[in-house]
């Protein structure tokens, strides 16, 4: 069994107990973690508390070092990491590392430019205004990109001069034990990043709670990021969240339907639909809908379902057996409110792993549970519209503002239309990701912004000096 890493140290949790960690292709255990208890968050926040001080008060360009130095580090082992990504929570291995590895080294070393490069104080009339680290931060980070979650919060807190406790995801905690040990080998001090590892309800809530930790910043689901938020009221603590998503793909009549269509089954379905920012609801005029539906069914049967080291393989399995139950009732709740199922199902693709079939929803009205809640699997809802503002409508009507696509003939049209979308990053006519723009939600998908400057900016309190 693993351990936890606290003050520089890896260390036995004083629970004495374990949680399996499960290969969700072949079913098997393949790991075990410590199941964290509360007094190891009591070990971590005082370990990261005694640590601030010096961190905090060391010079950007020495911050900016030791960071540069785990992104070199974590980019010569990025195949390594990408197997263990693949193995332990199932994304096919091109995808593991050019996704989940290779970007997060990237976004792990644009901080530590910006570590040594980032304004720390300003004049503004007769005031010179500081900028702080906010200190202690628990970091608490799903399974579905289990290194990139970490690195956009890890990365921006330790550049910033916070010191950390991560909370990884009990279900997929290998990537956070490779960071733990590339963050060691590189000369961090004891104390500045500690891991412990567990159930939520235990690690995260006594995070949340702990009087030593000044911020929490917290991924996943909107009700667990309720939770946290209660908690961390109590001590009136700073906290980002980055929540859950049903994200929406307008196309517009004089869009490229074909390429909108295509695009956007494959965003749907990325990372085998475990994504908050996948366009799960595809909104095609009338006129066009059935067409849109027959290339959306056409496109989703070249998804093959299989082993995440198969170089065949573009959808790996769900993470979990908990994670396929919950989808496989979302398709059946889909039929039973009337909406018709034209590719995919509950069948098991495979004898034996967490597998769905890539599915698709065609007749999906507003307000159908398939269409208002996320899924969190392989499943595309197609919704028929007749006017411009009704798109908008359906695409605003959720309680998530998280992400979103609008596709038309021209950029001006498209940028037209997703100004007036609550939501808070939508791609135009497929335009790229970029990690270093602001990342967040409206609504309920959540508070603060990550990536970029935007991003380092949650972990600075202001302070004015009156001269």
């Amino acid at each position: 069994m693993r351990k936890l890493y606290i003050g520089g140290a890896w260390t036995a949790s004083v629970s004495g107990e374990a949680i399996d960690v499960v290969n969700p292709a072949t079913e098997e255990i393949i790991d075990r973690v410590p199941a964290g208890a509360p007094a190891d968050v009591e070990a971590a926040a005082m370990a990261a508390r005694g640590a601030f001080p010096a961190w905090s008060a060391a010079g950007p360009e020495d911050r900016a070092k030791v960071l540069a130095a785990a992104a070199e580090l974590l980019e010569r082992r990025s195949a390594d990491v990408a197997e263990t990504i693949a193995t332990d929570m199932g994304a096919p291995l091109r995808f593991a590392l050019k996704v989940q590895t290779l970007m997060p080294a990237g976004v792990l070393a644009s901080y530590a430019r910006m570590a040594a490069s980032h304004p720390r104080e300003s004049r503004v009339g007769n005031s010179l205004v500081l900028r702080e680290p906010v200190g202690v931060v628990a970091a608490i980070t799903p399974w579905n990109y289990p290194l990139h979650q970490v690195i956009c919060k890890v990365a921006p807190a330790l550049a910033a001069g916070c010191t950390v406790v991560l909370k990884p995801s009990e279900v997929a905690p290998l990537a956070a034990y490779a960071l733990a040990e590339i963050l060691d080998e590189v000369g961090l001090p004891p104390g500045v990043f500690n891991l412990v590892s567990g159930r939520g309800q235990v690690v995260g809530e006594a995070l949340a709670a702990h009087p030593e930790v000044d911020m929490v910043s917290f991924t996943g689901s909107t009700a667990a990021g309720r939770r946290v938020a209660a908690l961390a009221a109590e001590g009136v603590k700073r906290v980002a969240l980055e929540l859950g998503g049903k994200s929406a793909n307008i196309i517009l009549p004089d869009a490229d339907l074909t390429k909108a269509v295509t695009a956007g089954v494959a965003n749907c379905f990325i990372n085998s639909g475990q994504t908050c920012t996948a366009w799960t609801r595809m909104i095609v005029h009338r006129d066009q809908y059935d067409e849109a539906v027959g290339l959306a069914v056409e496109e989703a049967r070249t998804y093959t379902v299989g082993d995440p080291f198969d170089d065949a393989t573009r959808l790996g399995p769900l993470v979990s057996a908990v994670q396929r139950d919950r989808v496989v009732r979302y398709i059946n709740r889909g039929q039973e409110e009337g909406a018709r199922l034209v590719a995919g199902g509950t069948e098991r693709p495979l004898p034996r792993g967490y597998y769905v079939e890539p599915t698709v929803f065609a007749g999906v009205e507003p307000g159908m549970a398939i269409e208002q809640e996320e899924i969190f699997g392989p499943v595309l809802s197609i919704i028929p519209y007749t006017t411009e503002d009704q798109a908008v409508r359906i695409a605003d009507g959720t309680r998530y503002g998280l992400s979103g696509a609008v596709w038309a003939g021209t950029e001006e049209r498209a940028v037209a239309v997703a100004r007036r979308l609550r939501t808070g990053q939508v791609t135009v006519n497929g335009g790229r990701f970029n990690p270093s723009a602001p990342f967040g939600g409206y609504k309920q998908s959540g508070l603060g912004r990550e990536l970029g400057e935007a991003g380092l900016a949650e972990y600075f309190e202001l302070k004015s000096l009156q001269l």
